[in-house]
């Protein structure tokens, strides 16, 4: 079965439970190499970012589900793609689904989804620092409207747009 890794809505058990009832969770995970934003669609999303990582909830899904979270996720319009990316969980790594949105632009969440969001990590137990950065899309929606990295532009170009070559990220 497909493991997916979910850092927004679908961290939730009732949520969860109800649109893929054969999914269970598998415990808690971290996609390193990423930051959790807001897209200019108002839904949860990743970047990449050396400096990051993203915290969730690791689920072993039917191959149905999989297909209920395409439809969830809107993958046929494009508002989301899925990726496959390697999650880290104890004992190691394993390659999960990952669903990015389309926009890498940080926009305002759609009202209630962040606060929901937010619920969703407190309940699944997930680091109060981590938590805590979310929170500030509810208090300054346009948290980052330029990247973190502000000397980008000065290195040479990497595999991924705004992501620096790995000999020459900070140590």
């Amino acid at each position: 079965m497909p493991l997916y890794f979910a850092y927004g809505l679908n961290m939730d058990l009732a949520g969860m439970g109800k649109r893929c009832p054969r999914s269970k969770p598998l415990g808690l995970a971290r996609l390193p190499r990423h930051r959790f934003i807001v897209t200019s669609d108002g839904y949860a999303s990743v970047i990449r970012d050396p400096r990051e990582e993203v915290h969730g909830v690791l689920w072993d899904c039917s191959l149905s589900d999989i297909r209920t979270l395409d439809k969830f996720e809107d993958i046929a319009s494009g508002l989301y793609v899925k990726i496959s990316q390697p999650v880290i969980v104890e004992g190691g790594a394993k390659r999960a689904l990952v669903y990015v949105g389309r926009s890498g632009t940080v926009g305002r969440p759609k009202p209630g989804y962040i606060e929901a969001v937010i619920a969703s990590a407190k309940d699944r137990g997930l680091p109060e620092a981590y938590i805590a950065a979310m929170n500030r899309f509810v208090t300054k929606p346009i948290l980052d409207a330029k990247p973190l990295i502000q000397d980008v532009k000065e290195l040479p170009p990497g595999p991924v747009a705004g992501v620096r070559p790995r000999a020459l990220a900070p140590k």
